[in-house]
């Protein structure tokens, strides 16, 4: 058997395989050294201010700072709407040893409910333990007293205070002011459509309605900033800078707070509205809506319950009555319509016709009937108005037609927006034949006309319009528009706001604003004037108009009994008027629902709102404030 060869080895061929592999193994390590290289070149020189930019971001934060909300105060500086401290009681849990029985301890010191302890409990097993959480919301002076004298008890457990908004006159003002509550999905939608949302970081509460919703950005001011730096847990270490954040404007209104609560009392009891303005630029000096409610309800958030009773009352306090409240004007209008009549050469001051109690038009079997059952007998115009004689605006409103009606008082705002600064406001509705068709499909009939003479039917106003109107005519026609804001501050001091115009009504004829003014004073002064009794003994002169307003039809062969009627379909009491006559200065419009004759129930409050006005507002010097 053959034995087997050992082959002899290369050496020669085995050095230059190694040196073959040594040096790709060396290209390949230098290469990677070389990418590395480029790539920390890259890193720390190229992109340098990038990464810089982006570790910054993940270390240093931006905390916005809510701004303190503008102050509003009356026209003699009384403050209205001020921003209080509420108190919360709040827990860190890492400083907590046994956080479960600390909560329990502090329910033993203050009302915490169970289920206060549990909602706490449940949130801080999802929250920082770094990080304070609320435990009790608005504690009161007596709770952070006791609490403050427990304090060295519970390591760990803060009194946090937060501005809060609050309304120190309650009910009185709700309807002006408006209120502040949580910010909605609703209120963001807005907030990011205007392009504001940046400013609202920080901001819990918004203005819901009145003048804390209109003027939202004047009141919220501008928000601030805090940069920390942060660890890798998002703890604060420590704070860098600070911009502070610039506090909202204060607002200074019309409204004179001493007639606002007595318009308010004037009310008590009752369902309706009363607003007053000033003649000479439109300032709203007082507006009242009854019944009213605490705006302070909704600024910490109102219970279900609660808000359930305002909603379901059938007395509906949440409407603004002043502006969104609709009613037929009745005889207050009848001034304007003698006015339309002199316009269109319908009548003269003097001429008279014969009313026996009842108007019926020609060729029609249903007769109209005055509220006098046994009538005036011969009226001319100033007794028309003095008297409130119905039968006479029946054959003036038959004359003159729907279309003259309709296009008159439509100058004088009627059927139109007034322009306050308030969003809850209606129209109110000045009939014509085209709204009819629109709104019921059917045409006009001289019924309706007859009826719209007397303020009745399917006319209906706002007592903010029924103002308006009546201040245009204590001006001979100037027309401005009703303006709850006076000024408000500004970084150099106070800025008026300018009173706002409308195109003013021009006559025809100028001369024939006086027979209806007089006509008005004769409402008011005249021993036949239907508020003579209430103004008999008054120092100043006046001007005004009654009206009855029904809230039901009554037929033809009924009587009204108002003790047969449901208290809620008795007559509505309506007045408008201004005083003094010959340089107006306070226009008043009142609606009493249900209450019956506008001569008895509402002249009287009209009476002692301008009794306050002749004898105080008006003679006080303007109020400028200082800052």
């Amino acid at each position: 058997m053959m034995r087997r060869r050992v082959a002899i080895h290369d050496t020669h061929a085995e050095s230059r395989l190694f040196t073959r592999r040594a040096l790709v193994s060396l290209i390949v390590v230098v290469g990677m050294l070389l990418l590395l290289v480029f790539n920390l070149y890259h890193l720390q020189v190229k992109s340098f201010s990038t990464y810089q930019t982006r570790s910054n971001d993940n270390r240093i934060r931006l905390l916005p700072i809510a701004p303190n909300r503008g102050l509003i105060y009356d026209r003699n500086g009384v403050l209205l709407a001020e921003n209080r401290p509420v108190f919360s009681l709040e827990l860190v849990p890492e400083e907590v040893d046994d956080l479960g029985q600390t909560v329990a301890d502090l329910a033993e010191l203050l009302p915490i409910t169970l289920e206060e302890q549990e909602k706490f409990l449940e949130s801080s097993r999802f929250s920082r333990r770094f990080k304070r959480l609320p435990l009790k919301a608005r504690l009161n002076e007596e709770q952070v007293a006791i609490f403050s004298v427990n304090q060295h008890r519970f390591p760990g457990v803060y009194i946090e205070a937060r501005p809060t908004r609050y309304y120190p006159y309650g009910d009185v003002l709700t309807h002006v002011l408006g209120f502040v509550a949580k910010i909605n999905r609703k209120d963001l939608q807005r907030i990011e459509e205007a392009g504001d949302l940046a400013n609202y970081k920080a901001t819990r509460d918004i203005g819901k309605q009145g003048i804390e919703k209109y003027y939202e950005r004047f009141l919220h001011g501008q928000v601030g900033y805090r940069e920390v730096e942060v660890n890798n847990r998002g703890r604060i270490i420590r704070t860098l800078s600070v911009q502070e954040p610039v506090a909202g404007q204060d607002l200074f209104l019309n409204i004179d707070i001493n007639l606002q609560l007595l318009a308010h009392q004037a009310l008590a009891g009752s369902r309706g509205a009363i607003v007053a303005m000033d003649a000479r630029d439109g300032g709203v000096l007082a507006m009242v809506s009854a019944p009213s409610y605490d705006p302070n309800l909704f600024v910490h958030g109102i219970s279900s319950k609660d808000y359930r009773e305002l909603l379901e009352s059938k007395d509906r306090p949440l409407i603004n009555r002043a502006t969104q409240g609709t009613y037929p004007p009745a005889s207050t209008i009848k001034p304007h319509m003698a006015l339309l009549a002199l316009e269109e050469y319908i009548v003269t001051p003097s001429t008279r016709i014969w009313d026996p109690g009842w108007y019926q038009p020609p060729n029609v079997n249903r007769r109209f009937r005055d509220w006098k059952r046994w009538g005036h007998g011969w009226v001319d115009m100033y007794h028309a108005i003095e008297q409130s004689c119905d039968t006479y605006y029946y054959e003036l409103a038959h004359k003159l037609g729907i279309d003259k009606i309709s296009d008159f008082m439509t100058k004088f705002g009627w059927g139109e927006y007034s322009g306050i600064d308030i969003h809850e406001e209606s129209r109110g509705n000045m009939p014509s034949r085209g709204w009819k068709r629109a709104r019921y499909n059917q045409p006009w009939y001289l019924g309706d006309t007859i009826s719209v003479g007397i303020g009745q039917g399917y006319w209906t106003t706002t007592p903010i319009q029924l103002a308006s109107a009546t201040a245009i005519f204590a001006n001979q026609g100037k027309h401005y528009v009703p303006r709850v804001l006076k000024s408000f501050q500004t970084s150099t001091g106070t800025l008026a706001v300018p009173a706002d115009e409308r195109p003013p009504v021009v006559l025809k004829q100028e001369k024939n604003w006086r027979p209806v003014i007089d006509a008005m004073y004769g409402v008011n002064h005249k021993i036949t004037g239907t508020a003579h009794k209430v103004f008999s003994d008054a120092w100043y002169e006046s001007a005004g108009k009654t009206g009855t307003a029904q809230v039901i039809g009554i037929a033809e062969d009924e009587e009204y009994d108002e003790e047969k009627i449901d208290e809620r379909h008795r007559d509505n009491a309506m007045y408008m008027g201004y005083a003094p006559l010959n340089d107006p200065r306070i226009v008043l419009s009142v609606a009493v629902e249900n209450a019956g004759g506008g001569s008895a129930n509402a002249a009287p409050i009209a009476r002692r709102l301008m009794d306050y006005y002749m004898n105080n507002t008006s003679l006080l010097p303007e109020f400028k404030p200082e800052f």
